[in-house]
């Protein structure tokens, strides 16, 4: 039964290999989106742009909020 099987399941291979693929790139993006590291440069990033004038506090705000949650939620 185990050769008939992998016969049969040889044409999906392909697609099973995309699949691992994939979600080795989403595991990755996401590692890196909860990254702390990460996010402490984006925070300095924000507080730069506010001191050059780049970016309104009112924005900066918004994007700080969003920076915290991603710290508090971290990955999975």
């Amino acid at each position: 039964m185990g050769l008939l099987s992998s016969l049969v399941g040889l044409p999906l291979a392909p697609v099973k290999g995309t699949v691992w693929v994939a979600e080795r790139v989403y595991e990755e993006a996401e590692r890196q989106f909860y990254d702390p590291e990460r996010i402490r440069r984006e925070f300095d990033e924000i507080d730069q742009l506010r001191r050059d004038g780049d970016l309104d506090p009112e924005a900066a705000e918004s994007y700080e909020e969003e920076l915290i949650a991603r710290l508090m939620e971290g990955p999975g």
